[in-house]
């Protein structure tokens, strides 16, 4: 199938991943059941908007504030040939199936998401400067548990979704938490749904811990650059075609370390370094401007966190679309929790 310096130090989780942390009091496919101490330290853990912040509308369908690109956009020179992101932006909304807790992507239906979808990328195919907008599945693929242990997706669940993104023309990244456990031996056990054309990767520094919710966990530039090496020997080894992507998450300056050490190199890996973490526009821009300091990850993406029911933590004011694509540099990869 072708498929076309606002940094928060020590353990404050002001601009984490807190509707995913919330998930916890669920029980998901592979994880052992939440204590409900647990539940206390989630909600401790909250982030509050201030009283002067205004509501945040419910879908980029809202006014736009921003004007739209007048130019047309000219992709990074460090993309290669064959890149779906040479003419494409990507869509995802984010979360786990089995959990309402954890984003957009467990609260409803496949067929709804993808509706949603559609109307989301209208929105920023209206102001993308000519890009096409490609859809996408953001899948909690193993999620932190208490200990640092995690808890893994069910394999016929998660080829469902797989399945259907396929007959849609959309894309699936599975993200991996990690807890405890090695990040480099992580990504191996997602590597085999690479089988899939449409399956991309992602690894979440903050829950690299045995503390979730009481610190936030971290990779090093080393561990980053192994993770792609093997990604592109197992590619190579089994005659995949294409790029993957390989998502990187951060919020933090903590969550990477020596991240001037990472090299964006392989010929088949495209590695991507995500703003993570909820909060206010001038938050959201002040973390973004910091991930942009990482010139040796060329290829941005940013996440936003909807104000739905359920959500722990929310963006408020939610950008708009126009708002996305006039940060600097302009990300490739847009995605909803």
């Amino acid at each position: 199938m072708k498929l076309p310096r606002f940094i928060i130090k020590g353990t404050a989780l002001l601009m984490t991943g807190a509707a995913a942390a919330a998930a916890m009091a669920e029980k998901i496919d592979g994880a052992p059941e939440k204590p409900a101490r647990y539940q206390a330290v989630v909600a401790a853990h909250e982030t509050k908007t201030s009283e002067g912040d205004a509501a945040a509308p419910a879908t980029p369908k809202e006014k736009i504030e921003t004007p739209a690109p007048k130019n047309e956009f000219k992709p990074d020179p460090s993309l290669r040939p064959g890149s779906i992101l040479l003419e494409n932006d990507i869509l995802a909304f984010y979360g786990h199936p089995n959990s309402k807790n954890m984003g957009i992507l467990g609260r409803h239906t496949k067929e709804a998401l993808l509706e949603r979808l559609n109307a989301f990328a209208a929105d920023y195919k209206a102001v993308s400067g000519g890009r096409n907008i490609v859809k996408a599945f953001y899948i909690i693929y193993a999620t932190c548990w208490p200990e640092g242990e995690v808890g893994v997706i069910g394999k016929e669940r998660l080829e469902e979704y797989i399945k259907f993104a396929a007959e849609n023309n959309m894309l699936v990244f599975l993200d991996h938490q990690i807890g405890k456990y090695d990040p480099v031996k992580s990504l191996t056990r997602m590597l085999p749904y690479l089988k899939y054309p449409n399956v991309h990767l992602a690894l979440d520094p903050e829950w690299r811990t045995t503390k979730p919710m009481r610190e936030i966990g971290s990779v090093t530039g080393a561990e980053i650059n192994e993770a792609q090496r093997v990604m592109q020997d197992y590619i190579t080894e089994n005659k995949i075609e294409g790029e993957r992507m390989l998502v990187i998450h951060q919020f933090n300056a903590v969550m990477i370390k020596n991240r001037s050490s990472v090299k964006a190199d392989k010929e088949q890996v495209r590695l991507i370094l995500c703003m993570d973490g909820h909060g206010n526009p001038a938050k959201k821009r002040g973390t973004y401007a910091f991930n942009a300091e990482a010139t040796n990850i060329p290829i941005k993406a940013f996440k936003l966190f909807l104000n739905e029911k359920g959500n722990t933590g929310v963006d408020q004011p939610i950008l708009s679309p126009a708002q996305v694509y006039a940060l600097n540099p302009r990300p490739y990869l847009i995605m909803y929790q």
